[in-house]
């Protein structure tokens, strides 16, 4: 039996159903039927049981599959391990993350990418707060998921993976958060909580010094970490800017995440080096995109 008819087989004892199993292998239903009356005539014996209206495995039927499953999956994994290895996908691909929703996206991708592709491992680390591109520099990450903007001679923009409505986090008894809702105006005198270290640019879209109406929203306490960022907050030092899924991953007793309706979104994309574009970094920002495309929205 070819591994091509052990395919048909093994998808028509899943669908029971010519036509489904012609069109999931991209066949005619006419080369599903010969390839089933040749399996049955080199056994000797009916494989389905077959009408106008129904398939169902005769026991003989059921019996080969229970038996040609297994030896049928490991050849695919051992077909898909040579590919990989041919095409030189192969080693460890390092992935960093700024978020927790970024992180979580990361790790199911990774779970996919490393059943599709055998021969390569993904490790994930979460990037500093204060040192946005330091790892890829270094070698340390080849890929990362973090808050754009990402402008850097050395460093290329892949796609954006989300694009979040703009909060702010504050404390749970302050009066925008009886509110519920916020606007950039609404920013004017109440402290912003900084960080220190990411360059200017990013800053400036993240922590603006003005609102739109070009009234001074003044500096709170700078850190160089995100959980010490929310610890200020709830501690009345000064709001900060974020993104809404906060509420679900960041929640906390003491601290409200409000949206701010005029605010342009936050948005998250992929960043790698100029040069560090290779078969495994371009198959992995495959992988997450299909994995992202299948997420519910926040």
């Amino acid at each position: 039996m070819e591994l091509r008819d052990i395919e048909i087989f093994l998808t028509l004892a899943e669908e029971l159903h010519f036509t489904r199993t012609a069109e999931r292998l991209h066949v005619s239903p006419a080369r599903v039927s010969q390839a089933i009356k040749k399996q049955e005539r080199v056994i000797g014996a009916e494989l389905f049981e077959r009408t106008s209206r129904l398939v169902v495995l005769t026991s003989v039927g059921q019996q080969l599959r229970d038996d040609l499953e297994v030896g049928y999956r490991q050849i695919q994994q051992a077909i898909a391990t040579a590919s990989t290895a041919g095409r030189g996908m192969t080693g460890v691909l390092k992935v960093g993350f700024s978020s927790a929703w970024c992180g979580s996206l990361i790790v199911k991708a990774a779970d996919h990418f490393r059943t599709r592709h055998p021969g390569c491992d993904v490790q994930i680390a979460e990037m500093p707060l204060h040192d946005r591109f330091g790892a890829l520099r270094a070698g340390a990450i080849d890929l990362q998921l973090t808050e754009l903007p990402v402008d850097e001679d050395d460093i290329v923009n892949g796609a954006v993976i989300y694009s979040d409505q703009r909060a702010l986090a504050v404390p749970a008894h302050h009066p925008l958060a009886q509110r519920g809702s916020a606007c950039l105006e609404d920013l004017a005198g109440i402290p912003l909580i900084t960080i220190t270290g990411p360059p200017q640019y990013w800053l400036d879209a993240h922590l603006p010094h003005r609102t739109p109406a070009g009234r001074v929203i003044p500096r709170g306490p700078a850190t160089i970490a995100w959980q010490e960022a929310l610890s200020l907050v709830a501690a009345g030092k000064g709001v900060c800017p974020t993104s809404i899924r906060s509420a679900r991953y960041y929640a906390r007793p003491d601290l409200a995440y409000i949206p701010l309706v005029d605010a342009p979104p936050i948005e998250f994309g992929l960043s790698w080096p100029v040069n560090g574009e290779t078969i495994t970094v371009q198959a992995f920002v495959r992988t997450l995109l299909e994995v992202a495309g299948g997420e519910s929205p926040a």
